[in-house]
């Protein structure tokens, strides 16, 4: 049988991936529904390509779908609108899959209505767990959710721990051996920048990543940092393991994509081109493999492989999200909201990008840390965070 897939957030960089995996596999998968934001005539064409089932997107664009679902003859798709609709597409009972693609604080609560419905859940937006990550990985243990990394570090730290280490006892040290998580960086488009050449860079640099074709705040993210500093709080989280076990190498070629070190000295690496298909591939089908159009790593052109220590000074990001992790409670959601709001300020030519994590680390400063009890006191100090930043950006923006 055929199981039913759920793309939230179809037309990103990460949903056109999956579709491209999906396709190769006609007889393995269906799209029953997908979500956009804002991109109609990309998700008109999936829509005419997949036939999904359910369509979400924003309430105000509702009506310009649904005509053009009309002119094409596609009158059987349902529509659905904003955060209801992704929550029900995300827990429909006749989904198997959910591919949690949305960027940023959008994909909380859909992917956490995933998680809560058992569905394996393919996650790809890191920030829902930086901001739940105890609720959310409490409720994947008590709903029997299948919660599978798709960042292809996490994916690949994944393959490279011992394949029961998901179902060990749940502590801050590392278990069954291992002894060190090595997440691995890019370094982003700036890696050879000095800190002065860092304040003039413009937001069409910042998005031109040397190694992965992705959309504009991840790639800001990467550029900072701050992506990698996601991405060690996820990896706490997901592998339970506190932050001073995990290590970030810095790795320019981006064909190691993580690694676990052992107790008996060992390091297990995950190695591949840099294509996203492959850790899709790797979550869908898990414990089993899928064929994908990736050409296998070819050694004998990989002529060198490179890695450094990140200069946490020129990248302060990565730093502040290791205190933050060190903190806990809802220093996570304020790191994760402030930045999402500096970003897209820098994106709007209103902040320089050395300013970004300036954004950041006042925004800590001046809301108040406490508890995260639950996804209200969540939500609401995300709110509060957001109108901290924005108020620090119009001051320094003027």
């Amino acid at each position: 049988m055929t199981q039913a897939v759920c793309i939230l957030g179809v037309t990103g960089s990460i949903g056109q991936s999956t579709l491209k995996v999906l396709e190769q596999h006609p007889d393995q998968y269906t799209v029953f529904a997908v979500s956009a934001y804002s991109r109609l005539d990309e998700l008109l064409e999936i829509c005419k390509k997949y036939h999904p089932k359910i369509v979400v997107v924003p309430n105000e664009k509702a009506f310009e779908l649904k005509q053009k679902l009309n002119n094409e003859n596609l009158k059987q798709i349902e529509i659905l609108t904003d955060e209801a609709g992704l929550i029900a597409i995300a827990e429909h009972p006749d989904v198997d899959v959910v591919m949690a693609a949305i960027v940023g604080a959008a994909g909380l609560l859909p992917t956490l209505a995933a998680v809560k419905a058992g569905k394996r859940v393919l996650l790809a937006n890191k920030e829902a767990l930086v901001m739940s990550g105890d609720i959310m990985m409490q409720a994947a243990k008590q709903h029997k959710a299948l919660l599978l990394p798709v960042d292809s570090e996490h994916n690949a730290i994944f393959q490279s721990l011992p394949h029961n280490y998901l179902d060990a006892k749940r502590t801050e040290q590392p278990q069954l051996g291992v002894s060190q998580i090595l997440l691995t960086a890019s370094g982003g488009p700036f890696l050879n920048h000095s800190i002065e050449q860092l304040k003039d860079v413009t937001p069409q640099q910042a998005c031109k990543h040397p190694n992965w074709s992705m959309g504009q705040k991840i790639s800001v993210d990467s550029a900072t940092l701050m992506n990698k500093g996601l991405e060690l709080i996820e990896a706490c989280h997901l592998f339970s393991i506190s932050e001073h076990f995990v290590t970030v190498v810095v790795h320019p070629q981006s064909i190691i994509h993580s690694m676990v070190q052992y107790v008996d000295g060992s390091t297990l690496a995950q190695m591949g081109n840099p294509d996203m298909c492959t850790p899709i591939a790797h979550a869908l089908a898990w414990p089993k493999r899928l064929t994908t159009h990736v050409p296998a790593l070819d050694l004998f052109e990989t002529a060198q492989l490179n890695f450094q220590k990140p200069d946490e000074i020129k990248f302060p990001a990565l730093n502040l999200a290791r205190q933050v992790m060190r903190a806990g409670g809802l220093a996570p959601t304020i790191l994760n909201a402030s930045n999402e709001i500096a970003v897209a300020a820098f994106l709007d030519n209103k902040i320089r990008f050395t300013e970004i994590p300036q954004v950041v680390e006042n925004t800590l400063q001046v809301v108040q840390n406490a508890k995260a009890e639950n996804i209200d006191i969540i939500l609401h100090t995300d709110m509060i965070a957001r109108q901290v930043a924005e108020q620090y950006i119009m001051e320094v923006g003027g």
